[in-house]
């Protein structure tokens, strides 16, 4: 089973504020980015991993970040931006891609997401 992420050590007040300031990002990004960023908003190094395809905000923020790796397990055609709609780090307008490796352990995550969502909705 795909463990969940667990942010370590406690944010700082100046740090959330700081990133309302540039601009909203999933909680998966903004977890990563506490953990690791230690005063600094690159990531180089970091390798994410994820559930689900990154939408183009994430793709845009782990681009602005600089994540050298992105693993992701479920494909979402119809919100991704990494392998489908806007194919963000194929863009010419992008500054940094990292390698991409999508369908790690798919059905499993696609499952739990499904599961997921209709325990939400009931």
């Amino acid at each position: 089973m795909v463990q969940p992420f667990v942010v370590e050590q406690p944010v700082q007040r100046h740090d959330r504020a700081r990133l309302r300031i540039r601009g909203p990002v999933h909680q998966s990004f903004n977890a990563a980015v506490y953990q690791r960023a230690e005063g600094s908003w690159r990531l180089s190094g970091t390798t994410l991993y994820v559930t689900l395809e990154p939408c183009a905000m994430c793709a845009g923020a782990l681009s602005f970040g600089r994540i050298r790796r992105l693993y992701y397990a479920a494909p979402d055609p119809k919100g991704g931006a990494v392998d489908h709609g806007p194919r963000f780090f194929q863009s010419p307008t992008c500054h940094h891609a990292p390698e991409v490796y999508g369908g790690i352990r798919e059905s499993e995550a696609a499952n739990m997401l499904r599961a997921f969502f209709e325990a939400r909705r009931g």
